[in-house]
């Protein structure tokens, strides 16, 4: 009999909700393992909290001696970023007599400004997100635990569990050892910002476009994904509708199919990091990444990623022709990338550790076949 995992996440996000996508990715995977994955959403905006936690108390009789896996983050427990509820629905599971993991998609606060609200928001996020990881049996971070300020550098509860790509994988799409001298080269552009670094992503591009330009003659820029869509006249103008394919948000097929055609990802949406939905899905399509390095070293920079120093656009711009015009070293950041996706960042890899961290080995004449999944794809992550 399969072993059942309880995945309880907050509201729904809407137009798109990445820890969602994550749960039917990893769903999917650890299926291929004799386990269940039940994601179960607590709709608290839709029900009120009254009405979300009486449910939650009716569902919970269920899942004596099973493990609950929450989600944690800000905006998913509470409209203006103060979690307090997210403890009271941890506590609502313990008392069934589950065994709780928590998975902080946030484990540290959210940005936020100089005003006293901003203050109090953050020190609240810092309160609930320390007393989550108390209360919780397993704590389990996106990140290395080491890159995490607070977190206790000794305890056996806390435990680094990566994200994966919410793309189908097409790590050997295209094989690029040896192509074509006279090609023309594909940069790919996923996800732009919504916000005032807008103007400086779109500025990035300008630059990166023009030096690959003069230097290659021509060349093919695909931007897609959140934001790219709204920004299209900004774009076009900075960039000239020449060479330059505006594509908007499209399906996750779509997305795959693009980032492994392309020759390199361009990201200028922040620093590169592991825990950007976008810089997965290049590195789960084989890509080869350039973009600005984060403040703090990720097992992702062990990927075929070139980075450079944060916000330096003529070093972005001359790393994304040096990816260009040398073949041999695009291939060998494409081979990186491979082998990252197939160590650190696949699904299969994902749902390994959570099988060992929760010991949820099934006994072998107990796991069923290999089987392709049938959840449905969702849209990728942002």
């Amino acid at each position: 009999m399969a072993k059942t995992v309880i995945a309880l996440l907050g509201r729904k996000e809407r137009p798109t909700d990445g820890v969602a996508d994550y749960c039917t990715f990893l769903s999917a995977a650890l299926s291929n393992h004799g386990i269940n994955m039940e994601t179960v959403h607590v709709e608290w905006d839709q029900h009120g909290w009254g009405g979300a936690l009486s449910d939650l108390r009716r569902r919970r009789a269920n899942w004596r001696n099973s493990w609950v896996v929450l989600h944690y983050t800000a905006m998913a427990w509470s409209r203006r970023g103060f979690p307090v509820r997210f403890l009271h629905v941890l506590a609502n599971v313990r008392r069934s007599g589950s065994r709780c993991a928590v998975v902080f998609h946030e484990a540290v606060r959210q940005p936020g400004g100089a005003r006293l609200r901003d203050e109090a928001r953050g020190a609240c996020q810092d309160w609930v997100i320390r007393r989550a990881f108390r209360a919780a049996d397993k704590a389990i971070f996106t990140v290395p635990v080491g890159n995490i300020p607070w977190a206790p550098r000794n305890s056996t509860k806390a435990l680094y569990i990566p994200i994966g790509a919410n793309i189908p994988e097409r790590t050997c799409a295209r094989d690029l050892s040896a192509p074509p001298a006279q090609a023309q080269k594909t940069v790919a552009v996923f996800c732009l910002s919504q916000n005032s670094n807008l103007a400086l992503e779109i500025a990035d591009l300008a630059r990166a476009a023009e030096r690959v330009r003069d230097s290659l003659g021509t060349a093919r820029f695909v931007i897609l994904g959140k934001g790219s869509e709204e920004a299209r006249p900004k774009i076009e103008s900075a960039l000239g509708a020449k060479g330059v394919d505006v594509l908007g948000r499209v399906s996750a097929e779509d997305v795959a199919g693009t980032l492994a055609s392309s020759d390199v990802l361009l990201f200028v949406y922040g620093s590169v990091s592991q825990t950007r939905g976008s810089v997965l899905a290049g590195i789960a399509c084989g890509l080869p990444i350039v973009g600005y390095a984060a403040a703090v070293r990720e097992p992702i920079c062990d990927a075929g990623v070139e980075l450079v120093p944060y916000r330096d656009r003529e070093a972005l711009a001359a790393g994304l022709l040096r990816v260009l015009n040398d073949d041999s070293l695009r291939a060998d950041l494409r081979q990186k990338s491979r082998d990252a996706q197939k160590r650190e960042f696949s699904w299969e890899s994902i749902a390994q550790k959570y099988i060992d961290a929760l010991d949820l080995n099934v006994a072998a004449t107990e796991t069923l076949p290999h089987m392709p999944s049938g959840n449905q794809v969702p849209h990728p992550a942002q």
